[in-house]
Order: structure tokens, then C-alpha cells, then sequence
């Protein structure tokens, strides 16, 4: 079993190599999850050590996309946690019928359901016309999924569910069509998206959101990030913008959330003051 001080010092390493050379800043993830992450790479690829991913990183071309998409945890499913969805569609909709056009942004998206999610109950509303919707992660693998809008005909099934809990009017089946155990959402969803590699971490705003949600990826951060993201997002926002977080994230320990007032406890909705 290796040394948990040679572990960290090795993680350290890495972490700067990826910063140095790449400008990718994973200083202040959680260090449990980034060990545990690296870890697994190493014995993926067969390695001894973690250093061994060191010179692989600043020598062999691609491999740092490689290890980002090792790294970063991409779980979603369509129409996670219904109540978010509900909480949005009650709190968030009536604001986006005053505006001619709005911008939504979905922070570290994965794989993308959820804003596809997103965009059908836009369409239900009468609303997806007026948005447009980016959707930005550091995972490029998670990104082209994302971007294709594949996925197996059982977890659309799985998000049947969640759909209508978060109160969808027809069923998600009507949005996808079906081929050889793979269902692909409707192209018509995606005239309104933009999909593009983006780390919270290190990268700019996006400028006058009215809706950012950012899911279940502030748990993977220690405080002083959580803080700096949650910052991001706030200069991110327009006038009284909405940010949506995961079941199990919180802006009430976080100074920056002081710039935020609680709008549904249990389905982590947010609005700037």
C-alpha cells in the first residue's frame, strides 16, 4: 500500500505539471477525490507510480486530454433530481417570460442530459425559441457525447421518471428517436446550444446568464474554490440571475454565497441580491 505522504507529494507533482504546462488548475480540488482519481489511472494504464503519468503528460501529444477525461467525474442523467427541474420551471420560468431572449449556461454539463433536459421543458413551455443554451466541461470525451446526443435507449426509459416529476406534459420518448438500442435526442433541441471546453477553475465568465446551473461539481472543490467559483458565477449572472446547484451542495457556509438569497432549500435554487 503507498506511503500517504509519498501519495500527496506525487499528487502535488502532478498537479503542478498539469498547471505549468497547460494552465489546467487542480490546486484546490478535493484532495481524497483527486488521489483516489489518479489512482485509478495509473492502474488503468499499467503504471507503477504517479509521477509515471508526469512525463507521458509533458511529452506524449494528446495525453493531457486523457487525463483531464480520467480526472473529472461525469455522472448525470436525465432529468436528475426532478425537483430541481420543478423548482425552475416554478421559479425561474415566470422570469424568463419577461425576456425576449435569455442566455442559460450549464457549468461542467458531462455527458449532457440534463441540458437536454433543459431544453424540453423550454419547448414545453414556449420558451426554447428565445434561449440559447451553453454547455461547457473540461471532459472533451463527456463534450462529444454531450454534443452528439446519444445515449442508450435504458436510460432514457430511467429518465421517464424524473421527467414527469419535474413536471413534464407528454413523455420523454417523444423527444428522442430510437435506432438499434441507442436513442438520439431530436436535432431541433440542439439549434438552440453551444457546446465548448470551459474549467471553471481557471476560465472567464460568461456573461449575462440568466440561469447557470453547475451540478454536483462544487463537492469535488475545497472551500476557498467553492468560494471562487461561486464568485464566477455571480459576475456571470445578469440582474437578479438564478444559480441552480446539486442535491448535496450549499451556498450557506461560503462568503461568496452571501451574494445569493435561497429561493428552494431542498432543490438547491438560488437568486443574486
Amino acid at each position: 500500500m503507498i506511503d500517504p505522504d509519498v501519495l500527496k507529494i506525487e499528487t502535488d507533482l502532478v498537479v503542478t505539471a498539469l498547471h505549468q504546462r497547460y494552465g489546467l488548475d487542480f490546486r484546490q480540488y478535493s484532495r481524497a477525490s483527486l488521489e483516489r482519481r489518479l489512482q485509478g489511472l495509473v492502474e488503468k494504464l499499467a503504471l507503477d507510480h504517479v509521477t509515471d503519468l508526469i512525463p507521458r503528460l509533458l511529452h506524449e501529444p494528446g495525453f493531457v486530454d486523457r487525463m483531464v477525461n480520467g480526472i473529472a467525474v461525469n455522472v448525470t442523467e436525465p432529468f436528475r433530481d426532478p425537483e430541481c427541474f420543478a423548482a425552475i420551471r416554478e421559479h425561474v420560468f415566470p422570469v424568463l417570460r419577461t425576456y425576449p431572449y435569455f442566455k442559460i449556461w450549464h457549468a461542467g454539463c458531462a455527458s449532457g442530459e440534463e441540458v437536454y433536459s433543459m431544453a424540453i421543458m423550454l419547448r414545453e413551455a414556449g420558451l426554447l425559441d428565445r434561449a440559447q443554451i451553453y454547455a461547457t466541461d473540461i471532459n472533451t470525451d463527456a463534450l462529444a457525447r454531450a454534443r452528439d446526443g446519444i445515449y442508450t435507449s435504458e436510460a432514457i426509459a430511467r429518465g421517464e421518471k424524473n421527467y414527469l416529476a419535474a413536471g413534464g406534459t407528454g413523455q420523454l420518448a417523444d423527444y428522442v428517436l430510437q435506432q438499434y438500442g441507442s436513442a438520439r435526442f431530436a436535432n431541433s433541441l440542439r439549434d438552440n446550444m453551444v457546446f465548448s471546453q470551459h474549467n471553471v477553475v481557471s476560465d472567464e465568465v460568461f456573461g449575462e446568464m440568466v440561469l447557470v446551473l453547475c451540478r454536483n461539481v462544487l463537492i469535488y472543490f475545497e472551500r476557498d474554490l467553492q468560494n471562487r467559483v461561486v464568485d464566477l458565477f455571480h459576475r456571470s449572472l445578469a440582474h437578479r440571475g438564478f444559480v441552480a446547484l446539486g442535491a448535496k451542495e450549499s451556498m450557506t457556509h461560503l462568503a461568496s454565497g452571501s451574494d445569493f438569497e435561497c429561493l428552494d432549500r431542498h432543490a438547491r435554487l438560488y437568486r443574486a441580491v
